[in-house]
């Protein structure tokens, strides 16, 4: 039985979204300035000031008056989040089962989580006159850490969190006594959003649209003003983003604004320079890419209604826009849109979903490949298919062949017929696309003498060569050493084996090189102006040759690609995860649709061992929508999402047994719950990873809110389990990976 107090009348109390691990909203006392719901406040939590964010108003508090602590500062006059958004965030706490300040913070820019100006302004640290004269003095002698700091704000100063942090990662702690001695100030500087360049002055389209275009324009724009929920399934070049841009061009006759979200911003230049050409308004983008300052000032610019259009990845499913009118969610089958580390596991796809209904606008999901939890909504009629079943213009789909390794030789990755057909291609005038979803010159280095290979110390995992940089790295935790000549064990001689991008570049150059290649992958292009100028390379026509990862299937428009070669089809054929074959088909057919998109036609040879696999002859000869009719009746059989419903329980830990015993007591305290499965707990199929030892808990139900109720009952108990010291553990609801 509850014994606790009834909540008495304690004046006004400000329920606060603070970002801490607490899965629950604080009490406070208001101080004498209102704050409205959706503003930041300052407040004590433990010896500390926090900035957080109000959420709820109450006459009275469960906690007594003698605990309840009072508001320390009011940071904003006017609410940073509308009612809609803020519905939004606390529906996804509730649905993702993560503690409510920390999905509140993921709304904001850093620099509005410090306490940031949300106008107009971003703070900037200089050393005082004082200052300076302690550090002349040697006053600081005592305080290393505080003197480095100091000196670095009296010769570069003033300085913005970005260049501190960059400088001395953990400058905070050492900048508060140097403030409070009076050694350092702060000062604000107006904060604006970057204009837009002059030649982007907007222009209409010329584009007549076909008569599925118009059909899903009809259908989008007749949904304005109301919720609809709306699957774009277009061939790669059937001209899905003239309906996007069209669309959005309606809403903005209504006075309304447009919210873009894409995988991957840095790799899809075009789609964002195609928009900032044919709208005549200011574009905001949000992604990853920006600098802390630069995000606040692309956030303010969508909060003040200024940016009519947010382009952005994920976490732009949060940006504030006023008068939102349309959601576009594009490729949307991409994995990117799951955040996939940290705590809050989100899918912005789903999210973006929530948000149209929440606010009544209509949201448009794009893609060649569609997801088959987006397919499974089709049937059950709460998404309404829009199809594009043609390439625009004269452009015809390539002729898919599939190459057999067991009857032809290979020579460095590639075979005889695709090195024949890309000769005739080349000779022909056209561009050749090679894929191979492995960057690095080999994956791994080989012993000929005792079979030693070069394994990663910190992961079960092996180190991928890179030729060019003569480096050995583990691209899961990072880890780099020096490339080795000889075998440390028995001191024979070592070579790469296998392929990766480098090597078939340097293949490449052997066999055509009269023809000019450019290379796709994270370490040939680092930044968005690397990837501009290889794509400048490419449409200008000095590049012949193209070869890269899954970078190359994101949306790119190279007109004069007549053939894509697929090297390494078979690498998820058999995999044990669930969703592989789907994935597989997805990365097939959006990178085969990279050919023949202009008048003249492609062609694409995918190299496998298994010519006769279900997957590969079902995608040749029924194309993705045959396949993934098979794949989810395959699917609705085991009961598998999109038909059932899972949650993972994920743990790391520094001991090898630590991960597996916290999720065996996990698991003891969900047992015998009606209608949910748990599985394991079980490795990790990469079971150490950056010196942690990794395991899962499958939770499974026929039921998504059976399946919720049991997480909300299950995870207040998981959290009293004892952790020991370095154990980690999160969960993800609606996981992407299984395995």
């Amino acid at each position: 039985m509850d014994k606790r107090t009834p909540p008495v009348s304690q004046g006004p109390i400000l329920k606060i979204a603070l970002d801490t691990p607490l899965r629950r909203l604080l009490d406070y006392r208001a101080g004498e300035t209102p704050a409205a719901l959706g503003a930041r406040v300052r407040v004590p939590f433990g010896r500390q000031q926090r900035v957080g964010l109000v959420v709820g108003h109450a006459e009275a508090s469960e906690l007594p008056a003698d605990k309840l602590r009072a508001v320390t500062d009011v940071i904003d006059a006017e609410p940073l989040l509308d009612a809609s958004l803020m519905g939004l965030l606390a529906w996804a706490a509730d649905y993702y089962h993560h503690p409510v300040g920390s999905v509140f913070a993921s709304a904001l820019p850093k620099l509005l989580r410090e306490g940031a100006d949300a106008q107009d302004a971003v703070s900037l640290w200089s050393a005082t006159p004082v200052g300076r004269e302690a550090l002349a003095a040697g006053s600081l002698g005592r305080a290393p850490k505080q003197r480095e700091l100091l000196d670095l704000l009296a010769t570069e100063g003033p300085l913005d969190a970005d260049r501190l942090g960059e400088r001395l990662p953990r400058w905070r702690e050492t900048l508060r006594p140097l403030v409070e001695r009076g050694f350092a100030d702060r000062e604000v500087e107006r904060v604006t959003a970057p204009p837009l360049p002059d030649d982007h002055a907007g222009s209409a389209s010329e584009h007549v649209l076909s008569a599925d275009q118009q059909a899903a324009f009809n259908a989008v724009t007749g949904s304005l003003g109301r919720f609809g929920s709306f699957l774009l399934d277009g061939v790669t070049g059937s001209g899905k983003t003239e309906v996007y841009l069209r669309a959005i061009d309606a809403v903005l006759a209504r006075g309304q604004t447009a919210l873009v979200l894409c995988p991957e911003i840095g790799l899809t230049p075009q789609l964002v320079s195609r928009f900032r050409t044919r709208f005549a308004v200011p574009i905001a983008a949000l992604h990853s890419g920006l600098t802390d300052r630069g995000r606040l000032a692309a956030w303010r610019s969508a909060a003040r209604g200024e940016a009519r259009i947010v382009i952005g990845t994920r976490s732009a499913v949060f940006a504030p826009l006023p008068d939102l009118g349309l959601i576009v969610v594009d490729e949307e089958h991409d994995a990117s849109f799951k955040q996939h580390e940290g705590g809050f596991r989100y899918h912005a796809r789903d999210l973006a979903i929530v948000r149209a209904q929440r606010a009544q606008v209509p949201v448009l999901l794009g893609s060649a490949t569609p997801s088959f939890e987006s397919l499974h909504n089709v049937q059950l009629a709460k998404t309404t298919r829009l199809s594009l079943p043609q390439r625009a213009g004269a452009a015809a789909p390539p002729a898919m062949k599939l190459v057999d390794l067991r009857a032809h030789p290979v020579s460095k990755g590639l075979s005889t017929p695709l090195s024949m057909t890309m000769k005739h291609h080349l000779d022909a005038g056209g561009q050749v696309l090679v894929f191979i979803n492995r960057r690095g010159y080999a994956p791994t280095l080989l012993c000929k003498g005792c079979g030693w290979s070069a394994e990663c110390e910190h992961c079960d995992a092996r180190m991928t060569v890179h030729q060019r940089e003569q480096r050995l790295s583990c691209h899961h935790c990072g880890a780099e050493s020096g490339l080795l000549p000889r075998c440390p064990r028995c001191g024979h001689d070592v070579k790469p084996l296998g392929h990766g991008t480098e090597r078939v570049e340097e293949t490449l150059e052997t066999l055509f090189p009269e023809y000019p290649i450019a290379r796709f992958d994270r370490d040939s292009v680092r930044q968005p102006d690397d990837l501009e100028a290889a794509i400048d390379r490419v449409t200008s026509g000095e590049a012949r040759i193209l070869v890269g990862t899954q970078m190359l299937t994101k949306g790119h428009h190279f007109p004069d690609v007549t053939l894509v070669g697929v090297l390494n089809a078979d690498q998820s054929l058999f995999s044990t995860d669930f969703r592989a074959a789907e994935r597989l088909a997805q990365t097939i057919v959006q990178v085969a649709g990279r050919a023949g998109r202009a008048s003249r036609p492609g062609e694409v040879l995918i190299q496998t061992e298994f010519p006769d696999h279900p997957l590969l002859t079902a995608l040749l000869t029924e194309g993705y929508g045959g396949f993934a009719q098979q794949a989810l009746a395959e699917r609705a059989a085991a009961r598998w999402p999109p038909y059932g419903r899972l949650a993972l329980l994920r743990a790391s830990s520094v001991s090898p047994g630590g991960a597996i015993d916290f999720l065996t007591a996990a698991r003891r305290l969900g047992e015998g719950a009606a209608g949910v499965a748990l599985r394991g707990p079980v490795p990790a199929a990469m079971l150490r990873r950056a010196g942690r030892h990794h395991a899962q808990l499958l939770v499974e139900s026929g039921d998504r809110p059976l399946l919720q109720r049991f997480l909300a009952g299950w995870l207040p108990g998981v959290e009293q389990l004892p952790t020991p010291g370095g154990l980690r553990w999160a969960l993800d609801v609606d996981p992407l990976e299984v395995f």
